[in-house]
Parts: structure tokens; C-alpha cells; sequence
């Protein structure tokens, strides 16, 4: 027979062992991985802070800016994102020396938006051995959406396959007999966009009657040009990135050249490349887009473009507003935030990745109208839609409706 005393202790004993079973189970529930804890999620980056490509430095920064907010906002389920950045000078080697530091001694849980075509090729085949992923990195080339051979990475731009064969059409479409000139980087960026626009010309391949590649070492396009112009065309496609852009355009200006002029996504900043190669040099320049320009006046009310110059005042007051390169990390930034939020208390290298292939009918606060961003365990391509634009010598002005890739590049 037990007493009132005993009969007390055991009750209390069944409390505290409940108590003590309901916070083992709260605590089973969090899982944390390499780079994340209680307190903080570690991510790491690369980026062309200075060299050939620097002018793409700002995205980190914006970058940057964004996760501080969310930090000062209470973070991730209470947990702040610590984004450690380093400068890679857009050289592959230093990108290599770089992520080993970010993976090996900072012990980050994953990398994200590390910038360049060759640069993430440098390191691709590391971070897949070590299953770290590679986030949203910030390229175009097909090789960084197979999920087959390359699990852990997965690419954010726009395919440049996928948006080579866009201009392809729309070449034809309104020069049906163009004569077609191509300068391009000498990587897998640059070649990438010669096959899309071979593919995408198909049987009119030979409208191209004139390529040519520059090194990112190289000072000038300036003989390049030449032998352009020289060759007739009628149609320039610049495949460079700003810096070279910049001059290219320039270049056609000082060769009183007047081709359609054809520029990729990746330089079509209005303050960092059409202001350097002049405005009236730039007019009449097409492209694609997939995110709202901040020089757009018809963005002016939209609460999402708002918010994002509040971020910049409050957050990168040194950075330049208008610059669609501080919209993109902005877009970036939003995304990665979405997929962390999206992992709840599962912060392991392996759910991490499951959530970024796991996006469904994600709608970007800087996205174009009717644009998601949607992926899956067999398709990590991330922006499959966009729009047509045109530079009118001030801002650049959408045109036709919205284009889907169904091209599995």
C-alpha cells in the first residue's frame, strides 16, 4: 500500500517526466546541419568585388542588405542569416580558394549566388563531392541546371540557350534576310549563347556570317569591332559582360555602325552599361527582361518596388537605386529567404536542397506581372519566363506578351 507521500512523489515524477518528454520531442523537431544552429544560418558567397566583372560587386551588396533586414525583422524563425562575402576578382582560381575557406573553415551550410560562368565551373565539381549545395548561383549556362550529373547546384538566371534562341526568332521574325554578326566572351558564357542562336536559326544558320570572341584580360573590343563591321551584318548580337558591353556599344556608335543590336540579360543595366556607352548609343538596343525596372515609371506605385527603394535608402544608402543589378540581389535575396523559410526547423545541407527544388508558384515582389518561379527534383532551371524590351534612349519599354520556356535546356 502506498502513502500520500509516495502517492505525491510518483504524480510529481510523471510531470516532470512528461515535461522532460515534451521538450526532447520539441528539440528531436529541430535538425541542424553544417552552418546553422538555434541562433544562425551561415551562408556563403563569391564575388567579382573587383576585376574585369566588378561591376557586378553591387549585387552582393544589395544582397546584403536584404538578409539585414530580415536579420533586423527578427531573422528566420528567430535565427539570423549571417552572409559571409568574399572577393573572387572573377578569376577561377580565386573563386576555388575562396569556397574552400567558405566550406572548409567557416563551415557555412550552403553557398548562394556565387557569380561567373567559369567560376562556378571551377567549383561545381567540388561542392558536389562535398554535397554542399550551390544556391541560385548567378549564371546562365545549362551546365548548372543537371540535376543528374550535378545535384547540388542549381542555376538562376534565365537558360542562355533558352534566350539565345528567343532573339533567334525574333530575328527572323523581322529580318528574315539578316546578316548576322556574334561577339561573345571566350567561356562557356559567351558559347553557350552561340549555340542557342545557331540552334535557334536552325536552317538559316549561315544568316551569321561573322563571330568573334574577346579574352576578359583583354583592354578594348576595338579590333574585334572592326572585323565585324567589315563583314556587312546587319545584326550585332553583344554577348559581353558590362564592362565590354559598354564598349561594344560605344564602339558601333564611334563606327557610325547601326546593326539591330541584340544585348544579353546580363548587361542591360541602364546605370552601370547604357550610361558609360552613352544614351543615344544605346537607343533602340533589345533584349528580354523577367523583373520590373527600377527606371520604369510605371513601377512607381508598386508596392514591391517601394519597398525595395526603402531597402536601398535604409540599408545600401551607397548604392545606385536605378541599377537593375541591386534589383536582381534584391529578387535573389527575397527568393533565398523563401526557400530557408520554407525549411522550417529542418536546416540540414539535404532538406535545404529539396526546398530549393521544391518552389511552387513563387511570385517575386520585383518579378514581372504573371511571372512565377516554379521547380522540381528533375528541373532546377529557375526564371523560365520573361518579355521582350526595347531601350528608347532613357528607360527600357516592354513589349509583346509574356514568353515561356519550354525548351528543357
Amino acid at each position: 500500500m502506498t502513502t500520500r507521500a509516495q502517492r505525491t512523489w510518483l504524480a510529481t515524477g510523471f510531470v516532470f517526466a512528461a515535461m522532460a518528454a515534451t521538450v526532447t520531442a520539441a528539440e528531436a523537431q529541430k535538425i541542424f546541419g553544417t552552418g546553422a544552429s538555434d541562433t544562425e544560418i551561415k551562408l556563403g558567397q563569391t564575388m567579382p568585388y573587383s576585376g574585369p566583372a566588378s561591376a557586378y560587386g553591387t549585387i552582393g551588396k544589395a544582397e546584403a542588405a536584404y538578409f539585414q533586414m530580415i536579420n533586423d525583422q527578427g531573422g528566420i524563425n528567430g535565427r539570423k542569416i549571417n552572409l559571409i562575402s568574399y572577393d573572387d576578382a572573377y578569376s577561377p582560381p580565386k573563386t576555388v580558394e575562396q569556397v574552400r575557406k567558405l566550406v572548409e573553415s567557416d563551415e557555412v551550410l550552403a553557398t548562394f549566388q556565387t557569380l561567373g560562368t567559369a567560376s562556378n565551373t571551377a567549383i561545381m565539381k567540388y561542392m558536389n563531392t562535398k554535397k554542399v549545395p550551390m544556391l541560385f548561383v548567378a549564371t546562365g549556362a545549362a551546365k548548372f541546371t543537371d540535376p543528374k550529373n550535378f545535384p547540388w547546384t542549381i542555376g538562376y538566371n534565365p537558360s542562355y540557350l533558352t534566350e539565345a534562341h528567343v532573339y533567334a526568332q525574333y530575328i527572323l521574325k523581322e529580318k528574315p534576310d539578316a546578316k548576322i554578326a556574334i561577339l561573345t566572351q571566350n567561356d562557356d558564357f559567351g558559347r553557350d549563347y552561340v549555340k542557342g542562336l545557331k540552334e535557334g536559326l536552325a536552317n538559316k544558320a549561315n544568316l551569321i556570317v561573322a563571330e568573334a570572341t574577346y579574352e576578359v584580360t583583354d583592354p578594348t573590343v576595338d579590333s574585334q569591332m572592326l572585323k565585324l563591321k567589315a563583314s556587312g551584318a546587319d545584326v550585332l548580337f553583344n554577348g559581353g559582360t558590362p564592362k565590354f558591353a559598354a564598349q561594344i556599344i560605344k564602339k558601333a556608335a564611334e563606327l557610325g555602325w547601326k546593326p539591330m543590336h541584340v544585348l544579353n540579360i546580363n548587361s542591360i543595366s541602364v546605370s552601370e552599361v547604357l550610361t558609360p556607352a552613352g544614351l543615344e548609343n544605346s537607343k533602340d538596343l533589345i533584349t528580354i527582361n523577367y523583373g520590373k525596372d527600377p527606371t520604369d515609371p510605371a513601377w512607381k506605385d508598386d508596392p514591391g518596388m517601394k519597398k525595395y527603394f526603402e531597402l536601398m535608402e535604409k540599408y545600401y544608402p551607397t548604392g545606385v537605386k536605378d541599377s537593375v543589378f541591386n534589383t536582381y540581389g534584391y529578387g535573389t535575396a527575397e527568393l533565398m529567404v523563401h526557400v530557408l523559410r520554407q525549411c522550417g526547423d529542418d536546416l540540414t545541407r539535404e532538406n535545404l536542397m529539396k526546398q530549393a527544388t521544391n518552389i511552387k508558384n513563387f511570385s517575386g515582389s520585383l518579378g514581372l506581372p504573371g511571372i512565377t518561379i516554379n521547380t522540381t527534383s528533375d528541373d532546377y532551371r529557375v526564371i523560365k519566363q520573361f518579355q521582350m524590351q526595347r531601350f528608347d534612349g532613357t528607360r527600357w519599354v516592354l513589349f509583346g506578351p509574356i514568353l515561356s520556356d519550354e525548351l528543357r535546356s
